[in-house]
């Protein structure tokens, strides 16, 4: 189950084999193989930057980023990210997780499509948003050796399909409370302003991104 990648592997413990049932029984393949992706991936970037970190709390975080779209984990009024980071709070305690770990790991997954911020905290949640823009936007593709991306995707494969099929899974999991989607102010202040302004797009970055399929 490890599958131990340039020193990186999945932690051998009861509460992380809890985790990895519990995300396979709940998510999609899709959503599950691409949260493992997002450990990895982190965990290979905080190797790289020198960062100590608690693996379980990385791999929580990493594991529950996306639970907020499934429906068993899906409010009607929060935004998902703020779904799946009260899931693995709810998990968390239920192991008797200190409080303070806890919050590191809601803020985590709470903040892990707000860009600028995560990388200026605690290394896990720095490294929760490092794994998820290497695997869906592949940011800093160029930074993992073939044989680190090569080795991640056989664990973990990712379907030929990978960014349309996200995309998708992204918007059946938000469709039903768009207004939950509100996005960075600053950008609709530009727009007011400069008539020929084009805001960065999500979908696109994705589909352009270095990653095939």
């Amino acid at each position: 189950m490890a599958h131990p990648i340039d020193g990186v592997a999945i932690p051998d413990s009861t509460l992380a084999r809890a985790v990895t049932e519990l995300v396979r029984d709940t998510e999609s393949p899709l959503l599950f193989h691409h949260s493992s992706r997002v450990y990895y991936f982190g965990a290979l970037a905080g190797k790289q930057r020198g960062l100590t970190y608690d693996p379980e709390l990385l791999y929580v975080g990493a594991m529950f980023h996306d639970m907020g779209l499934t429906p068993q984990h899906s409010s009607a009024t929060e935004r998902f990210e703020v779904d799946g980071a009260n899931a693995a709070r709810d998990f968390l305690r239920g192991y008797g997780i200190a409080q303070a770990d806890i919050d590191t790991v809601w803020a985590a997954i709470a903040l892990h499509t707000t860009p600028g911020i995560p990388q200026h905290m605690h290394p896990v949640v720095a490294l929760v948003t490092a794994g998820v823009e290497m695997d869906v936007l592949g940011l800093t593709y160029a930074q993992y050796s073939d044989a680190e991306r090569e080795a991640v995707v056989r664990a973990h494969p990712r379907p030929p399909h990978f960014k349309e099929d996200i995309i998708q899974a992204f918007y059946e999991g938000i469709r039903h409370k768009p207004d939950t989607t509100f996005g960075n102010v600053k950008a609709d202040v530009i727009a007011d302003k400069e008539p020929h302004f084009h805001a960065g797009n999500f979908c696109s970055v994705i589909r352009h991104s270095p990653w095939r399929g």
